[in-house]
């Protein structure tokens, strides 16, 4: 396949935007784990490498272990693992909006574990990966554990 453009590169002043939503998010309530699982599994059921390869080395880093990260895709049958379980149902509803409609009893099950500060910032979470996802499979950006191959 030939090289694709990279929209955020191209398109500096337009990714400020997104960047400061990131940098918003990095300082809000919600906690940094919570928030790079969100953006890991927005990215798994969106398909997107090079998020799924950043925000799996973010995990690592900040000492979410390797047992815990190998199961998120697979986190509702994870049990007790996640503690992040309302916040993941969230997010994924949210991402396939079109398929799920996101059900009151979706919402229901996060509005009692979140306040609602801390659900729009959820759901700004949720929206910013499915954006950027957008720009990493969309321009087929290569994840870092392709790029040290070469």
């Amino acid at each position: 396949m030939s090289k694709r453009i990279n929209s955020l590169k191209s398109s500096p002043e337009a990714y400020k935007g997104f960047s400061a939503v990131k940098t918003y998010l990095q300082n809000c309530s919600l906690s940094v784990e919570l928030v790079d699982l969100v953006y890991l599994r927005v990215s798994q059921i969106n398909g997107c490498a090079y998020c799924i390869d950043m925000h799996s080395r973010d995990l690592l880093k900040i000492g979410v272990s390797t047992d815990k990260l190998v199961l998120v895709p697979v986190w509702q049958e994870a049990g007790m693992l996640f503690s992040e379980r309302a916040g993941l149902a969230w997010a994924e509803s949210v991402t396939l909006v079109a398929e799920t409609g996101v059900p009151d009893a979706v919402y229901e099950q996060t509005a009692a574990v979140f306040n609602d500060q801390e659900l729009a910032d959820l759901t700004v979470a949720v929206s910013l990966m499915n954006a950027l996802n957008r720009f990493g499979v969309g321009g087929r950006l290569v994840p870092a554990a392709v790029s040290s191959l070469a």
